[in-house]
């Protein structure tokens, strides 16, 4: 296994200026979420190209599926492909042409190794058996966009799923692989808080949204400071605060939107209830009513840890021992592979992108100087073919 491992590694390097290619198109024609119609079609023609057969799901996204001559078990590779509404703030030659829209998660990254890692075992499908289906996932960054290809079958029947994302704190070379949990849940609400307008003059013939809405931001801090474990992370935030239309009369409405991210499913469902119930009880004390809408993001992203030890071993099998970060820190980002591993084991890498010979390649995710290091592409193409590989080999899972 190690012999094969090492050469697909060696191939995947050979191919670097296609996956260069690849990546630089797509960051060229960056689309958000929802929006990726060219960022499909580019997919389904390098797809066509490789004679990989696909179809479209649901809006925008892509499914390919490679079927070995030999029946065998089902193992699943995912990358997400839209781009932020974020302004560009560097010129690169292969920068965004999308005025606002720009690739600054790495998203273009993560598509250029699938292709690759297709690519690579399209090579090899004489040796191989059983079936790799290949989900190219739109909308990471706003939620919803798993749905589409699980509706579509994409794991049907699958008993393993590897994903990866580019991480600018790890230096290219290296990847980060943890067991358990990587990543929090995140969810988003819109807090409605009803009252009644009046004069500021008469404060007694109105109930103040506006007031309410304070207290209520307040207490749900409090949920976090008080009401919640101290030794286990939980975040409520909000972001946006709109009330009232004039300087001189109390709000009617007040609107509030935020987030919270936990790192268990039952954390998820008691943050969510406690939000209600504090909106609900913090308004009608002051003479308002409140109405909460939830829009799911993403649960907690916990590697199944048999899964991990797989994918470590291939990673050791293609980088020598050494270049595997098993203890990164635990993010309260999140990422909606989360509810992909609900419901198969698998395994969520991360990719060193960082290169201290580009500072824009150790910035942050989501920064508008962000870039990555393209040496690490043939290494994220080759991790996701060799984690199928060993899946679809190995006596027993």
């Amino acid at each position: 296994m190690n012999d094969v491992l090492t050469g697909l590694l060696s191939d995947a390097r050979a191919m670097a200026p296609r996956l260069s290619a690849w990546r630089r198109d797509l960051h060229r024609h960056p689309e958000p979420s929802f929006e990726e119609y060219r960022t499909a079609e580019y997919i389904c023609g390098a797809l066509r190209a490789m004679d990989i057969p696909f179809r479209r799901a649901g809006r925008t996204a892509v499914l390919g599926e490679l079927k070995f001559a030999q029946s065998g078990r089902t193992v699943a590779i995912r990358a997400d492909m839209d781009a932020l509404r974020v302004q560009e703030a560097v010129q690169r030659p292969y920068g965004s042409q999308v005025p606002g829209v720009m690739h600054a998660c790495g998203h273009d990254g993560h598509v250029a190794c699938l292709l690759g890692a297709a690519a690579l075992l399209k090579a090899r499908a004489d040796s191989l058996c059983g079936t790799v289906r290949f989900l190219f996932q739109p909308a990471e960054e706003l939620g919803g966009g798993v749905e589409e290809l699980l509706q579509a079958g994409a794991l049907e029947g699958a008993e393993r799923i590897f994903g990866l994302h580019c991480a600018p704190d790890l230096h290219t070379g290296t990847v980060g692989l943890t067991p358990g949990l990587n990543n929090a849940s995140v969810d988003h609400f819109t807090l409605r808080i009803n009252g009644k307008s009046s004069h500021v003059s008469a404060p007694h013939q109105g109930v103040d949204a506006l007031y309410i809405a304070s207290h209520v931001v307040v207490a749900l801090q409090s949920l976090v400071t008080r009401m919640s474990s101290p030794v286990e992370p939980l975040l409520i935030g909000v972001g946006t605060f709109h009330a009232g239309t004039t300087y001189n009369a109390l709000a009617e409405q007040a609107v509030l939107e935020g987030t919270t991210r936990t790192v268990s499913l039952d954390a998820r469902k008691w943050a969510r209830e406690k939000i209600d119930e504090t909106a609900r009880t913090v308004s009608a004390l002051y003479g308002g009513t409140a109405e909460v809408e939830w829009e799911d993001f993403g649960a907690p992203l916990i590697n199944d840890p048999a899964a991990t030890a797989e994918a470590t071993g291939v990673a050791d099998a293609l980088l020598g021992p050494g270049h595997v970060v098993s203890d990164r820190a635990l993010s309260l980002s999140g990422d909606d592979f989360a509810d992909y591993l609900l419901r198969v084991p698998g395994v969520y890498a991360y990719l060193g992108t960082g290169s201290d010979a580009d500072p824009c390649t150790l910035q942050s995710i989501h920064s508008t100087s962000f870039d990555l290091d393209e040496d690490a592409l043939p290494i994220g193409a080759a991790l996701g073919a060799g984690c199928a590989i060993q899946w679809l080999t190995a006596d027993k899972l």
